[in-house]
């Protein structure tokens, strides 16, 4: 990956308002990277955002210890890419990134093909004690 021009990362419980904390990050990152076209912005914050949503609504301890949600950001010329982690979860037993599309009447199940939709890259991945996110879509601000 290029030289990062901007980065953020947050790390908390995974709670509502970890991921608000988590908004304010995107906001504040856009405000240093305003060479990212609008459009990339907005499917790319509403794709974390959604990301991680997943962690802090369906997210299981391994111990008694609750769930952290960490979020690394980074912003390069034609890359925008997350790292999205659910620290201390208990692992997927399937990848979520190969689910079944939600049934019409199903009231949740949506997210993960807004997620593939918004992004050009979704990994899915177990490190260490941790279930991780990777999203990644390309833009062309910088010419």
């Amino acid at each position: 990956m290029p030289e990062a021009r901007a980065r953020r990362v947050r790390r908390g419980p995974a709670t509502p308002e970890t991921l608000e904390a988590v908004h304010d990050d995107l906001d504040e990152l856009w405000a240093h990277a305003e060479f990212v076209p609008e459009t990339d912005r907005m499917a790319f914050t509403l794709a974390v955002i959604e990301a991680s949503t997943n962690v802090v609504a369906h997210a299981v301890p391994t111990t008694s210890s609750p769930v952290e949600l960490q979020v690394e950001i980074t912003v390069d010329d034609t890359r925008l890419e997350a790292n999205i982690y659910g620290i201390g979860a208990a692992p997927f037993t399937t990848d979520p990134t190969a689910g079944r599309q939600a049934a019409a009447d199903d009231e949740s199940g949506r997210g993960l093909a807004l997620i593939q939709a918004l992004v050009g890259t979704v990994v899915f991945e177990r490190r260490d004690d941790a279930n991780v996110w990777v999203l990644r879509r390309e833009h062309h601000g910088v010419q």
